[in-house]
């Protein structure tokens, strides 16, 4: 078995074990492989072992791989930054876009979608430790863009997605995560009909799973050191 497989297996009890832990459904949680700066036989190792849900930061990046890649039935989540000039081609590759956090950046994609190319799902995305360096609009500007958004066609709200401030303490991770959380609960409460909380890296997946993740989003322990 090769170290990939071997590292998902891994990740995938971590998963398991945290869902049991904190009382989810199992399975209720997607991991998501973080595959920026690895090479296609990265991606391909794992797609062998029955990952198939794939996260890249850069459309270049994302681009080569799905062509090379395109035999194999890959979602492909798009969770970098993104520059209005790029939108085009991340809604002609990317099943979900984790990392919207401008209605002009939504609606671009809702034109830009090629038809007959289903809804791209979306997540908008929160600087819930509001760090300056860090993309996402703030908690106070969630409900407006929500609003906006929904009515768009060619995209689907589904959730929402944050990078917090790296903390190692387990409970402080927890109190985080719980915002993103009750900014979804708050949402729902006005109509919404949100499933997606995009949260937990390597470091801290455990807490995020524990304060509601879906979707958590998981590279060097699946691949070991970037290489390029």
């Amino acid at each position: 078995m090769s170290t990939i497989c071997e590292n998902l297996q891994i990740i995938g009890k971590r998963i398991r074990d945290a869902e049991e832990k904190y009382g989810r459904e199992p399975h209720s949680v997607k991991l998501l492989a973080v595959s920026k700066y690895h090479p296609v036989s990265a991606l391909q190792a794992a797609y062998d072992c029955k990952q198939q849900c794939f996260g890249e930061n850069y459309v270049q990046e994302m681009q080569s791989k799905a062509e090379v890649l395109a035999k194999n039935n890959i979602e492909w989540h798009f969770i970098g930054p993104i520059q209005s000039n790029k939108t085009k081609h991340i809604a002609a590759i990317a099943d979900w876009v984790h990392s919207v956090d401008r209605f002009k950046i939504a609606k671009r994609l809702s034109e830009q979608k090629p038809e007959g190319k289903a809804d791209i799902d979306i997540c908008l995305q929160v600087n819930i430790s509001g760090e300056a360096s860090k993309s996402g609009i703030l908690a106070s500007e969630l409900p407006a863009l929500a609003e906006q958004v929904q009515l768009l066609n060619g995209i689907k709200l589904r959730g929402l997605m944050a990078i917090p401030a790296p903390e190692t303490d387990f409970d402080q991770q927890r109190k985080t995560f719980a915002k993103l959380r009750h900014l979804q609960e708050e949402l729902n409460q006005q109509g919404y009909q949100l499933d997606i909380l995009s949260m937990g890296m390597t470091g801290d997946m455990e807490a995020a799973i524990a304060e509601g993740a879906t979707i958590v989003r998981i590279g060097t322990a699946i691949f070991g050191k970037r290489v390029y």
